[in-house]
């Protein structure tokens, strides 16, 4: 009973994250989130039909080369420290890493000697296809 009701507090205190696609202001924003409160792990983010996304990572590092990496595929780019602890890199929709990410879901993100990876569910994946059809350029 004990065990019960610790693995069920447990589930009650694990905050609950997921992909969510916003369209406002000129921009699609796609967002690993807890609803309803300012907690961001990523989000990608463009204006329709530019091609080009805006990938931000949220929480502690460095800014510097990043190198992203998805299925095979490998591609360098500047991260760049924007507002707080956000690292934003750009990547080109039709760039074979964003086609193996929106493929596979899983985004590895290098700077210096931090890996981060960026992975997303189910959901977030059927998201991320809408995502990159209101991108694509």
């Amino acid at each position: 009973m004990l065990t019960l009701i610790l693995t069920a507090a447990l589930a009650f205190a694990q905050p609950d994250w997921t992909w969510s696609l916003y369209e406002a202001d000129g921009s699609v924003v796609l967002a690993n989130e807890i609803p309803d409160t300012p907690q961001l792990r990523a989000t990608l983010e463009c204006q329709p039909g530019s091609g080009v996304t805006k990938i931000a990572l949220y929480g502690p590092g460095a800014p510097g080369m990043a190198t992203l990496t998805a299925g095979g595929a490998t591609a360098a780019t500047a991260a760049e420290r924007a507002q707080g602890d956000r690292l934003e890199m750009a990547l080109r929709t039709d760039h074979p890493v964003f086609q193996a990410l929106a493929a596979e879901g899983q985004l590895g993100v290098r700077i210096g000697d931090q890996t981060r990876t960026v992975e997303l569910t189910a959901q977030g994946l059927s998201l991320l296809r809408r995502f990159a059809q209101r991108c694509g350029g």
